[in-house]
């Protein structure tokens, strides 16, 4: 029988194996016996800061003695698997995804792997010309439009920390993460309590990942934006600046910044709804001031054994929701624009972590009665800041602010702390840009979480802005089987219709929505 062992606490020195031993005694002392035991989860536990831990939990196969487990306090454990279960409608012709972001990758693999037949659409391009056009954004402040941080292979999880933290409870999300590691993602996704790749990494993880469902027998068009979408019968057809192809399904995984997309399918009559979302800015420390800050002197003495220091913070404080938001340690800002007007930023951080600063945003929740207006009313509040952030310049270089400065009004001059934002940062009065009951939560905000970490409201550290998509201001409306309330065969799903927050849980919703098509059809290979 199978149990897990929690919270075996030691010193981030020992090694590992000690947490394995220390649970093989716990089993003994039992009267089971051993058969085998491996990490399956840590954390770094930093409560007290003289008194740093690792905290271990242990699966451990034993023989005999359960019920004195049991009776122990010992949990039995099972690995949760995903069910398939095949419906009866044949399939006229392939199964369309529409977007190759998380959610779409993995319900193409789900799909394909299945035996059903595959077509994704994705507007943007392959990973390696994908990075072109970004590094071309980056270093010149040239934007290809449908090439950069959001639009492209793997989506804008593909520039960004690679975080596969998620508070969704499915069984889903544990496949994910093993198959990640399977297209070469790090082992160690599988045990850290807060798992990440890395932009480097990632990238490759997406080539196998497009690589192996190519040899399922997917295709996969790239520079193929979808600009109508029509009911058929029973199915869809996708309509491209090349045609029209009718499909038994589509599978909707655009992603949050398909603002033309939205508007397309709000004309069509498409069931949605606005939803919260939140807007504010990055701010940028020293991730040695970071790390003093949450590990106290645990930070030298452990230094190499602990990994860089993350932090997650909220308040209401205020009346309204403030939170941290994408934390990157040892990353950078960049530049995540879609639009020719209109500045962007987000976080970034290779999978070392061995950048200067630490970075993160600090958002304040948005909520739909916050905005006057109808269903896409959310992005034209979006595109307001960052329009004015873009006419701080006329360019992309971006608006930013000391902490000193935006606080307390002290001289607006960088110091210690050097923004990491490319391709260059211009100060500015933040105030100016950002609506006012924005700047006044970031204001509390920012005062609130300095008492929860000492030097967070540092004179020096530096606010750069605007971060406008945390998540979509939309919600595309879907019933219990995942269809779209407007069009039958059509599947929305992923953080761009309203159903997840980040890389793993997106991937989750399009393995799930993937499944439901599959309890439908009749595979036809």
């Amino acid at each position: 029988m199978r149990f897990i062992i929690r919270q075996i606490a030691l010193p981030p020195d020992v090694p590992r194996q000690y947490a394995v031993d220390k649970a093989s005694d716990m089993i003994r002392s039992c009267g089971a016996r051993l058969t085998g035991a491996s990490i399956c989860r840590v954390s770094v536990d930093s409560r007290k800061k003289n008194d740093i831990k690792l905290v271990y939990s242990v699966i451990a196969d034993c023989e005999g003695g359960a019920d004195r487990l049991i009776k122990a306090g010992f949990e039995p454990y099972a690995e949760k698997e995903l069910t398939v279960s095949f419906g009866d409608e044949p399939v006229d012709g392939n199964i369309a995804v529409i977007g190759f972001g998380p959610a779409g990758i993995f319900a193409a693999l789900t799909l394909a792997g299945n035996g059903f037949g595959v077509t994704v659409y994705e507007r943007g391009k392959n990973t390696d010309e994908r990075a072109a056009d970004v590094e071309k954004l980056t270093n010149e402040g040239i934007l290809d439009p449908e090439s950069n941080v959001q639009f492209g292979a793997g989506g804008a999880g593909t520039f960004s920390d690679g975080k596969l933290i998620t508070r969704i409870n499915d069984p889903a999300c544990s496949y994910v993460l093993r198959q990640l590691v399977r297209f070469g993602a790090p082992e160690d996704i599988l045990i850290n309590a807060r798992p990440h790749i890395g932009t480097d990494l990632l990238r490759n993880v997406i080539r196998n990942a497009e690589n192996h469902l190519v040899s399922l027998g997917a295709e996969i068009r790239y520079n193929m934006k979808i600009t109508d979408v029509k009911e058929s019968g029973r199915g869809v057809v996708l309509c491209t600046q090349g045609g029209e192809e009718y499909y038994s399904a589509a599978v909707l995984a655009t992603g949050h910044s398909a603002r033309d997309t939205y508007g397309m399918l709000y004309g069509r009559g498409v069931a949605m709804e606005k939803k919260p979302f939140s807007v504010g800015c990055r701010i940028e420390h020293l991730q040695r001031d970071i790390d003093r800050a949450m590990f106290g002197e645990g930070a030298e003495k452990y230094a190499g054994y602990l990994p860089h220091a993350e932090y997650n913070l909220s308040d209401r404080e205020g009346g309204r929701g403030v939170y941290s938001f994408c934390m990157c340690p040892g990353g950078s800002v960049i530049c995540a624009s879609t639009e020719p007007d209109g500045v962007v930023t987000n976080g970034m951080s290779l999978h070392a972590r061995e950048g200067i600063n630490a970075n993160s945003a600090v958002a304040v929740s948005i909520l739909p009665e916050d905005i006057q207006g109808g269903v896409l009313s959310g992005i034209d509040f979006q595109r307001s800041i960052e329009r004015a952030a873009f006419s701080v310049s006329g360019g992309f270089i971006a608006p930013a602010q000391t902490v000193g400065s935006f606080l307390n009004g002290k001289p607006n001059a960088i110091g210690e702390i050097a923004p990491t934002y490319k391709p260059g940062v211009v100060m500015t009065d933040l105030r100016a840009v950002l609506p006012k009951f924005v700047s006044s939560a970031l204001d509390t905000g920012i005062r609130y979480f300095d008492r929860k970490i000492r030097g967070f409201a540092s004179d020096g550290a530096v606010l750069t802005a605007p971060e406008t998509r945390t998540s979509a201001p939309v919600r595309i409306l879907r019933d219990a089987e995942h269809v779209s309330l407007s069009v039958p065969s059509l599947y929305p799903c992923g953080e761009g219709a309203g159903y997840a927050g980040g890389i793993t849980s997106a991937a989750a919703d399009g393995i799930n929505t993937a499944l439901k098509i599959i309890s439908r059809f009749k595979p036809n290979n």
